[in-house]
């Protein structure tokens, strides 16, 4: 059997961002956490080295040269100094590609772990993660974080049980360049502020009343330069089973909260049926398989 890694998808409960910085940077502030939704990666011998992805979401993801993936793998290994036996990755993309869900990422991260495991390397992955993208370090840990800096700064979240989520894509990418580009053609006085929080939340509902007072800065250049996340979202915020919904990182995938399970899968079925070109899946936020 091959070893295989799980990718879940990244969901900003919040996204505080400030202007633009010297570095060329934008300072964040943001509560990250994972859903049980996400691709698949897989590593078994080969003759040679080889990349290959499947899935629904495979023809979407262009296989280059700098591909996250590959770059994680060859870049490890390069840290290392060891190769071994060959091998093959495979790439299940079940993740709307540039959806704001962090697949890239979450990729990268997996990627690190099976080649680590590969050849037997037992030393801290972080600094290579690091080197990858901002967001790789928190996705190669897979658990609630408090993110600031460039989004690399990972500090600890309040504790919540897991959340059970709707996650919603139009089919539709949100170049996360294009979306900083339109963030910086208006002000924005709210900044890279971090929110006061308590240590724990208890439900659902008390996190959602908490993120009601928070923002993801993101939201309106997206759906500036896209209506349809604007569509999206006023469905789900027009639906009883919703107690939050907002945009995650650059879109376009938005999520809901939902008080209960039974709501979650109610409000997938109905949009399911409303909107059947769109992707929805149904998760749990903060509870991996």
């Amino acid at each position: 059997m091959p070893a295989s890694e799980f990718a879940p998808a990244k969901v900003n409960l919040f996204l505080h961002v400030g202007s633009l910085a010297r570095d060329g940077y934008h300072p964040v502030a943001s509560l990250m956490a994972f859903a049980d939704v996400g691709d698949r990666l897989s590593l078994r011998s080969a003759a040679q080295m080889a990349f290959v992805v499947v899935g629904p979401f495979a023809a979407d993801l262009a296989v280059e040269p700098d591909n996250l993936v590959t770059r994680a793998r060859d870049l490890l290994l390069k840290t290392a100094g060891r190769e071994g036996r060959p091998f093959e990755i495979t790439l299940e993309k079940n993740l709307p590609v540039a959806s704001g869900l962090g697949g890239g990422s979450a990729d990268a991260a997996a990627a690190l772990r099976l080649v680590a495991a590969e050849i037997g390397l037992d030393s801290d992955l972080e600094p290579v993660a690091a080197s990858l993208g901002s967001d790789v370090p928190a996705c190669l840990k897979n658990a609630p974080a408090i993110a600031t800096g460039r989004g690399d700064q990972l500090g600890p979240a309040p504790r919540f049980p897991p959340l059970d989520a709707v996650l919603v894509n139009p089919r539709i990418r949100s170049p996360t360049a294009a979306v900083y580009r339109e963030y910086d053609r208006r002000p924005h006085p709210g900044g890279a502020e971090l929110p006061r929080a308590p240590a724990q939340f208890s439900n659902a509902s008390e996190l959602a009343d908490f993120l009601g007072s928070c923002r993801n800065d993101l939201e309106a250049p997206a759906a500036r330069l896209a209506p349809v996340i604007g569509d999206v979202l006023a469905m789900l915020r027009g639906q009883p089973q919703s107690i939050l919904a907002r945009m995650s990182g650059s879109g376009a995938t938005c999520f809901a909260l939902c008080a209960s399970s039974a709501a979650a899968s109610e409000l997938q079925r109905l949009l399911a049926d409303l909107r059947p070109h769109w992707w929805v899946r149904r998760c749990r936020i903060g509870a991996l398989p």
